[in-house]
């Protein structure tokens, strides 16, 4: 019985191939390019690496679990939290899945981020420690910190720095990288 089932699963599978139109080289070749693109200007440098970045406005009800109502404390599911209010846990939180080579025993995460509030850039950081491998953090500005749950930031960006100062990762929005209006203008020609 199960030689059969072996042999009508792969059957199965060449006839969906052979229906399938087949990519040329030249597709296969430039997707395999911009795949090695994409992989190379990663956020990577001194072993650090920023897998993903998902900047999103979270409520404090989206931090309670069952077994904070037994025990009182907050249960972060393996993530490290980090609040610029640690009283209050809702507002505007980045969640950042970070892998390390080697775990660093102390490092800085940098946040500089343009609010709806105010034109000013507002700088915070974060103490933190990198185990070896991939984690979970996620770390924000809460309660008075952020105007509220409708509010978005303009822009931002993130460094991650070791205890020396010396950048380990960086990530940031794209109008972070737009040029300010005060730079100077090319002369248009006449």
């Amino acid at each position: 019985m199960n030689f059969f089932h072996s042999l009508a699963r792969k059957l199965r599978l060449t006839l969906c191939y052979a229906v399938r139109p087949r990519k040329s080289l030249c597709m296969r070749l430039s997707a395999l390019l911009f795949a090695l693109t994409l992989g190379a200007s990663s956020a990577q440098a001194g072993g650090v690496e920023i897998v993903r970045l998902l900047p999103e406005y979270m409520p404090a009800a989206s931090f309670k679990r069952v077994s904070e109502y037994f025990d009182g404390k907050e249960n972060t599911r393996g993530a490290t939290i980090l609040r610029t209010q640690p009283d209050s846990r809702d507002g505007f939180y980045f969640n950042l899945r970070a892998k390390t080579d080697t775990a660093i025993e102390l490092a800085w995460i940098e946040l500089q981020i343009i609010t709806p509030a105010s034109t000013d850039t507002r700088v915070e950081s974060f103490a933190i420690s990198l185990a070896k491998g991939s984690q979970l953090i996620r770390f924000g500005l809460t309660g008075k910190d952020w105007p509220g749950a409708k509010a978005r930031p303009v822009a931002w960006k993130i460094r991650l720095l070791a205890a020396n100062g010396a950048e380990l990762a960086t990530e940031q929005s794209f109008l972070w990288s737009k040029p300010d209006s005060t730079s100077p203008v090319a002369p248009k020609a006449e």
